[in-house]
């Protein structure tokens, strides 16, 4: 997804083992909404998760779809996860890799690459509804001039935790007693957590920096409540019981923090300004890597 400035989530603080709280915003992205939570004012990171957006929920008529035209990266690695709907991939590479709900499309920039997201034919014939995340995985610097590359894991690759009143599919890294087979540059994790009306779930404890964002429903924390399209994110040690004050769908993400400072502009992360503006220049100049079947592209943002 191409990176758009979105008016800045609102932050809280507060006490207990709850350190911050970021409520969402809207911004609409080619005809459907995304929740804007990272980066914001007041955090920019959780462990190496540099950014995160809700897609939709959107629903389109037969005719209608979303279309995110070519545009570039370069020092991050982004994690699509869909609850709804189908996107359709296309790179620099070569890859065309339809995305559906469960399934996790991993891309790393590194160096560099391009790619576009689209309604497929069959989708955008029939009409169809799109909901899911879309983070940013900033990488540590040593790969941050990597090859690029693109993964597809089908959803039945993903180990899936079951527990009283609680279903996890565990997305990419480490928790809960299982490791997920999507790559992770540094040490993190991201699960996608479904929880009964009551259920009651702990945390991983085994990362400095850890968040839960509420999709859908509410759930609390020490007697405070986490309302739907708002990430909490919780102070490090802490001990986190989260509890589904209804049926509750939460993404778990976290990890180690990422050594030195991230810069982000537009769709570029590095540690590096002048990678930034070097990055900036090769697209306005047409030096990226073109996108087979694919010829339209965003411009360059102009601030």
């Amino acid at each position: 997804m191409s990176y758009q400035q979105a008016k800045a989530p609102v932050c809280t603080e507060t006490a207990g083992p709850i350190e911050l709280t970021i409520a969402s915003r809207e911004r609409d992205i080619g005809g459907f909404s995304v929740r804007r939570v990272l980066p914001s004012a007041a955090r920019r990171l959780v462990g190496p998760f540099i950014f995160f957006d809700e897609m939709g929920p959107a629903d389109f008529p037969a005719g209608r779809g979303i279309d995110v035209r070519p545009h570039p990266h370069i020092g991050l690695a982004t994690v699509t996860y869909l609850f709804e709907g189908e996107i359709l991939h296309r790179d620099s590479l070569g890859f065309v890799q339809a995305i559906r709900p469960g399934a996790v499309n991993l891309m790393v920039a590194g160096r560099g690459i391009v790619h576009s997201e689209r309604t497929g034919p069959d989708e955008r014939k029939r009409g169809t509804r799109l909901h899911g995340i879309q983070s940013w995985i900033a990488l540590p610097q040593a790969r941050e001039e990597t090859e690029p590359a693109f993964h597809h894991h089908p959803a039945d690759s993903l180990p899936v935790i079951e527990r009283e009143g609680a279903r996890l599919r565990l997305i990419a890294g480490e928790a809960f007693g299982k490791r997920s087979p999507v790559e992770s540059f540094s040490p993190l994790f991201y699960v996608e957590a479904e929880l009964a009306q009551g259920a009651r779930l702990q945390l991983p404890a085994d990362f400095r920096e850890r968040a839960v964002y509420v999709v859908t429903g509410a759930a609390s924390v020490a007697g405070r409540s986490i309302e739907a399209s708002t990430m909490a994110v919780f102070a490090e040690a802490a001990e986190v019981a989260l509890t589904a004050e209804a049926e509750t769908r939460l993404m778990l993400l976290g990890g180690e923090p990422l050594y030195g400072k991230r810069n982000i502009w537009w769709n570029f992360v590095s540690s590096r300004p002048e990678r930034i503006e070097e990055a900036k220049a090769d697209w306005q100049e047409g030096r990226f890597a073109k996108v087979p079947g694919d010829d339209e592209f965003i411009p360059l943002p102009s601030e």
